[in-house]
């Protein structure tokens, strides 16, 4: 039974931080393409980061702030998150893509607000 279990969303302020981590299981993890999709509230869900090997995309407008990171020993991809806007505001999902295979986690609430 494949599981990707997200952690470590909630609130924050304004130009504070946040690190939320994914932890798979079922998988042979290092083999896919792991990334974070955000969905806001009455919006669809865009990707954040993604992390395939030593390479990684951003959206351009999350780049320069957040950084995605993976550790295959632990299954576990990494979205580390610094200077939060409002507008990051959303439910953060956690990804694992091979070939025609895609999973998804349950979804972290990521809250940025003063």
């Amino acid at each position: 039974q494949v599981q990707l279990v997200e952690s470590g969303g909630g609130l924050a302020q304004p130009g504070g931080s946040l690190r939320l981590s994914c932890a798979a299981s079922g998988i042979a993890f290092s083999l896919y393409t792991v990334g974070w999709y955000r969905q806001a509230p009455g919006k669809q869900r865009d990707l954040v980061a993604r992390i395939f090997g030593g390479s990684t995309n951003y959206a351009g407008s999350v780049k320069g702030r957040f950084t995605i990171s993976r550790d295959n020993a632990k299954s576990t991809v990494y979205l580390q998150m610094n200077s939060l806007k409002p507008e990051d505001t959303a439910v953060y999902y956690c990804n694992a893509a091979l070939r025609q295979t895609d999973y998804w986690g349950q979804g972290t609430q990521v809250t940025v607000s003063s």
